[in-house]
This record gives C-alpha cells, structure tokens and sequence, in this order.
C-alpha cells in the first residue's frame, strides 16, 4: 500500500508498505529495522515481539525519542510489560500496533514533527 510521496524533506517517511517490507525513499528495505527520522537501522537484532528485550531497547533509549511505534507483524501483539518497562522509566511513550498501522501512525508523527522512532518487526502469522 503507498502511503506518501517518496520525498519529504529528507525524512524517513514510510512510502509504502507491504507484508515483509517497507519502503523508505524510494528504496525497499525487508524488516526488521528501526527507523529514525534521518537514519535506519537495517541490522535490526529484534525479528518478532518474543525477541524484544531490554537489550533491544538499549539503542532506543540511547536516542531517547519521545515515542516508539512497534510493528508486531500482520497482527499485533504485546510484549510482557516488563519488557517495556525501561521506555517508561525513561519517559518515552510506547505505541503497539500491526506493522501497516505502525507505518501510518510514524508518518503521522513525523509530519507532526514529533520526534519518533520506529520498530518494524518482520513476524509471519501463523496459520
């Protein structure tokens, strides 16, 4: 599905997205990645919401965004609280959603000029 238009003034906005990939500037990336609103993270260690952990999060935390939107996949799914734990100590909003509905809402917060950042997990469903 095409969301917006491949320039955005140098942003990462997602334009467009299908199952098992996302495309950012008119390049199309498999996920898993994290996405920032000027770099991309391709060697994202996290490949479905059961891998997510604190250490995961450590480079989230680094770039202390105000809020990460996590992709689960075609289907959402949560993570154990605990998990996410460290986003809140650290004041960093947390949005769980199906990986089209991620992308939507990250664009969103983009062009809000909202700093965000992305998790883009690249989970299949199961049958």
């Amino acid at each position: 599905m095409k969301m917006v238009l491949d320039d955005a003034g140098g942003l990462n906005l997602i334009g467009a997205y299908a199952p098992g990939e996302a495309r950012i500037h008119g390049e199309t990336y498999p996920t898993s990645l994290l996405v920032w609103p000027r770099r991309i993270v391709t060697d994202c260690p996290v490949t479905s919401i059961d891998t997510l952990d604190a250490a995961a999060l450590t480079p989230i935390l680094e770039g202390a965004p105000e809020v990460l939107v996590i992709g689960t996949g075609e289907r959402q799914r949560f993570p154990d609280p605990a998990v996410l734990a460290p986003l809140m100590t650290a004041r960093i909003g947390c949005e769980i959603m199906d990986n089209a509905a991620a992308c939507r809402t990250f664009n969103i917060l983009l062009a809000e000029g909202r700093e965000a950042a992305l998790l883009l997990l690249a989970e299949p469903v199961a049958d």
